[in-house]
């Protein structure tokens, strides 16, 4: 890739912290050394961002389309959304309608390849559930917009990640009480297989270790506490190691992040949301990234919410979504590594002779 990569960033409820943290992420005047960024949102917004809350920002291009974004310039794709009244810390419908129309603009950019990877801010999940948006969050959303019916491997896995650890789940935003029906042999084998894939792929593990997390407390007791371990999830592991994949486990939880046991492994694989995500919010403190993982494109995000509560304040830390904007352009290059050197080489000469048959030789064409 010879230009620059376009990272699309969108700008979340902008009555949240979005705007402030993601304008803080590319203000330096090197970034366009690295990057092309392209933010999605109302241009007035984050004009208003910069100077109320003081963020000296390089010079940027307003463009009204993503077809005049300029390579090696920061540029903001202007969202017409109204008035866009601000109301700090409160979400509103404008604000949430603003959200969805800059991330429905950003996909259609991250489908015609005008946009290399795409970074979310966060939405206010309750606020921008309408008839054109019914997920539970952006996992979902882009898990419907890129997966591929005829193929089962394109399913979006949320996986969240620091320089340290990488933590998967089997379940995402499901009701507590419906998680123990969808711990299931299969679901929790899918998990493992695709986990292994995305280590290999986009984080460049040769040999990836998965660690997997039980369900209950102290993993079931044999039984005890729950079953979902032995007729479950043992099962899962039992049959990934026999096609080759090094997962271990089942780990009760608690144990296994007190005594730092994720140290040793690639990866973690939790069963539900909090089971994985809150020791590893603890651990890794403002520099998680979140990734939905196992799609044909690259999104991620800040590891935080909307963060209503310091919004309009000038107290962000934009540190996770500048890491956010890091981790996407790395899992890019290392997927198209891995890409290349996956591509099978018979194919190749394959092609290469049958594009030579088709070249003229004769002394007229020398």
């Amino acid at each position: 890739m010879n230009r620059k990569i376009k990272v699309g960033i969108t700008l979340g409820d902008y009555n949240g912290v979005g705007p402030e943290v993601a304008l803080k992420a590319i203000a330096d005047e090197m970034i366009t050394d690295l990057i092309t960024p392209v933010l999605f949102g109302p241009e007035r917004i984050l004009e208003k961002t910069r100077n109320e809350l003081g963020i000296e920002m390089p010079t940027y291009e307003v463009v009204r389309s993503v077809s005049d974004v300029k390579d090696g310039k920061i540029n903001i794709v202007d969202i017409k959304c109204g008035e866009c009244p601000v109301s700090p810390g409160t979400p509103t419908a404008e604000s949430g309608h603003a959200a969805v129309r800059a991330l429905e603009a950003a996909t259609v950019a991250l489908r015609e390849g005008r946009i290399d990877v795409v970074v979310t801010a966060p939405i206010c999940k309750a606020n921008v559930q309408s008839e054109e948006f019914s997920f539970p969050g952006h996992t979902e959303y882009f898990q419907d917009r890129f997966s591929d019916p005829e193929s089962p491997e394109t399913k979006a896995q949320m996986i969240l990640f620091d320089q340290r650890m990488r933590v998967a789940l089997v379940t995402t935003h499901l009701p507590i009480g419906a998680i123990s029906e969808a711990i299931t042999k299969e679901s929790v084998g899918d998990a493992i297989r695709r986990f292994d894939k995305v280590l290999r792929s986009d984080f460049g593990c040769e040999r990836p270790r998965i660690a997997v997390l039980g369900l209950n407390p102290h993993c079931g007791d044999g039984g005890l506490l729950g079953s979902e371990e032995q007729q479950s999830i043992i099962p899962a592991i039992r049959e990934a190691s026999e096609k080759g994949i090094l997962c271990f486990g089942p780990y009760a939880a608690d144990g296994f992040f007190a005594s730092e046991s994720w140290r040793k492994f690639d990866g973690v694989l939790a069963m539900y949301h909090d089971q994985g995500l809150a020791p590893f919010k603890a651990l890794a403190g403002a520099g998680g990234v979140n990734f939905t993982a196992g799609l044909p494109i690259v999104r991620t995000s800040p590891d935080h919410g909307t963060a209503f509560d310091i919004a309009w304040k000038g107290g962000a830390d934009p540190q996770s979504m500048r890491e956010a904007i890091y981790a996407a352009i790395d899992i890019l290059r290392s997927r198209l590594r891995y890409q290349q050197a996956a591509a099978n080489p018979l194919g190749r000469a394959k092609i290469e002779r049958s594009v030579d048959k088709t070249v003229d030789l004769s002394k007229d064409s020398l």
